[in-house]
């Protein structure tokens, strides 16, 4: 993908459907009494590795133009897959499916492509054996996981890591338990299963940065409308901020307090973001965004606003080159477990333009102020780095290559195409 320098970006974008949530929609009904209606999923790579293998595990799911459909099997309704489930490039549907398949009476084995068979799976490994799960992986840590029947006890879990995927595998195998789950973390990870888990009446109760979900609840279908993932709408947040004369709209925008960290620290560098017609949607905080170009300063980010920020840095990194000062990211070592390690990848490919960078073991160092020029990058078939790198080519003197593009499909398929229609050039 060839990416030309703008003069500025105008118009409105409607921000696609949030990638966890669309996840979640699909198991959670898959796994509820009745049916399931959701609008505005993400039909990206990610979110179609879940619906393949709950079809596999039994599940009829009707993809239709307006919305997705589907027919709930209840807790204990799932049947044996003929094959194994490959889960493609997405962490959350093999860390969420084992905590599921922990706790059903049949044996499951769950893969996935060559980056999630690098990816750490003791972090779920470990307290789901702790409840007892009989679940296994090369190395005791890497996928394929093979799950067999077994019956499942309750827990106290203080995670050593602040990840939603880590708590969630928790709490949906705690469906199954024989007495209450509770998961306690460093600091609090993104909320949207508990959320979720409550709209379709589970008993969950929050007290500090611990939660606990209470089994013997059915799941009931219900219709679920996602909003658009910040996620998502972070690259044109900071594309509307770093390009000269640009004022953008961005409809739609999910900003559930425990996600909304890259819009705090955009704001706290003197970033120009209006939230407006701010509104509730299927209990998640929603609103449209207006983004103009502004001048931005160096700040230092750490501590609890990194787990609502994670997916975002790579982007709020490309905010920083445009700011006066330096930038400093720290505690955010959970980088280096991602789709690539983004730290390495981040510091790599922004130095290819000039930018002044520096990893970290954490985080990253990064010098605002110095002009940027076209490069050659590589996107890690990492989607996140790729729309990043295409914000930063935004503003360099000459156009950039980016190999391996098409990995933006595993959250934004139409991407590039989104950008092209709000640029004007030179």
């Amino acid at each position: 993908m060839i990416i030309q320098p703008v003069a500025s970006l105008n118009g409105t974008l409607p921000i696609p459907g949030d990638k966890s949530i669309s996840h979640r929609s699909i198991m959670f009904g898959s796994i509820a009494e009745g049916e399931t209606r959701i609008y505005n999923f993400l039909m990206g790579d990610d979110c179609l590795s879940t619906i393949r293998c709950f079809r596999q595990l039994g599940v009829d799911i009707e993809i239709g133009p307006e919305s997705i459909v589907v027919k709930g099997k209840g807790l204990y309704g799932l049947t044996p897959a003929n094959e194994i489930l490959d889960c493609g490039n997405s962490g959350t549907t093999t860390r969420l499916l084992a905590g599921i398949l922990a706790g059903q009476p049949f044996t499951s084995t769950l893969t996935g492509d060559a980056s999630i068979q690098k990816r750490p799976m003791n972090r779920i490994m470990i307290p789901l054996q702790e409840m007892h799960a009989k679940i296994s992986g090369q190395e005791e840590r890497f996928c394929p996981l093979t799950l067999t029947p077994s019956t499942l006890t309750g827990i106290h879990y203080n995670s050593p890591v602040s990840s939603a995927q880590v708590k969630s595998s928790i709490l949906l195998a705690g469906l199954y338990a024989d007495s209450p789950v509770t998961v306690c973390e460093p600091s609090i990870s993104r909320d949207h299963t508990e959320r979720m888990l409550q709209a379709f009446g589970v008993h969950i109760e929050q007290e500090g940065k611990c939660v606990t979900l209470h089994p013997g609840n059915k799941l009931s279908g219900r219709e679920v409308i996602v909003p658009g993932d910040i996620s998502s709408a972070a690259f044109f947040m900071v594309a509307g901020l770093i390009v000269p004369n640009s004022k953008l709209t961005l409809k739609n925008v999910g900003i559930n307090p425990t996600r909304r960290g890259l819009l705090d620290a955009l704001i706290q560098m003197g970033g120009r973001i209006t939230c407006v017609n701010e509104r509730e949607l299927c209990g998640e905080a929603v609103c449209d965004m207006i983004v103009e170009s502004s001048t931005l300063k160096g700040i230092t980010i750490g501590g609890d606003i990194i787990p609502t920020m994670i997916d975002e840095i790579p982007a709020f990194a490309v905010a920083s080159l445009f700011a006066e000062g330096t930038t400093i990211i720290q505690d955010a070592k959970e980088l280096r477990v991602k789709e690539s390690n983004r730290i390495d990848a981040m510091t790599d490919e922004l130095t290819k333009m000039g930018a002044h960078v520096t990893a970290k073991e954490d985080g990253l160092i990064i010098e605002g102020g110095h002009p940027l020029q076209g490069a050659s990058f590589e996107s890690y078939h990492d989607h996140r780095i790729a729309m990043s790198l295409a914000v930063a080519a935004l503003m360099a003197s000459s156009p950039s290559e980016i190999a391996n593009s098409e990995c933006v499909r595993i959250s934004y398929p139409h991407f590039f195409e989104d950008l092209k229609d709000l640029a004007m050039y030179e």
